[in-house]
């Protein structure tokens, strides 16, 4: 496994797309950026996640322009074929957090594989923090 550090804007290698229609057109390579927002969209759609949390690092990346939809998201190539998707996350209170995070390990799985065609051999769950829904909506309203 390559050993990266950062988040998906620290490495923006792009991965290679194989056995892609149209072969002996031209190359198709997808930025780290993609997959993360990718995976940002699906995430928040999962019912029970409240936000991608950022670490300390996403903090000092937004100061020089770093793009929220990154925050909180750090993919790896565990090889030419597989990607493994580190997300960390701050849940609502009350969810069970055991299937709130299956169903974000799966939801995003499946969405980065169906629009991209890369293989995603994990996704790994990080649970930052918990929100009551007084707490979001307060926040939302100040």
């Amino acid at each position: 496994m390559d050993n990266q550090t950062g988040n998906a804007v620290a490495d923006t290698r792009d991965f290679a797309i194989t056995d892609t229609p149209g072969e002996g057109i031209g190359q198709i390579r997808i930025n780290n950026n993609v997959i993360a927002v990718i995976a940002h969209e699906t995430a928040e759609k999962v019912p029970g996640v409240v936000e991608l949390q950022g670490s300390l690092a996403d903090d000092i990346a937004g100061m020089i322009g770093k793009k929220a939809k990154d925050r909180g998201i750090r993919i790896e190539k565990e090889n030419e074929e597989l990607l493994t998707i580190d997300l960390t996350v701050v849940l609502e209170f009350g969810v069970k957090i055991p299937e709130i995070c299956f169903q974000l390990q799966t939801a995003v799985k499946s969405a980065v594989e169906e629009m991209t065609g890369q293989q995603v051999f994990a996704v790994n769950v990080v649970v930052q923090g918990i929100r009551s829904q007084r707490e979001t909506k307060h926040e939302e309203i100040g």
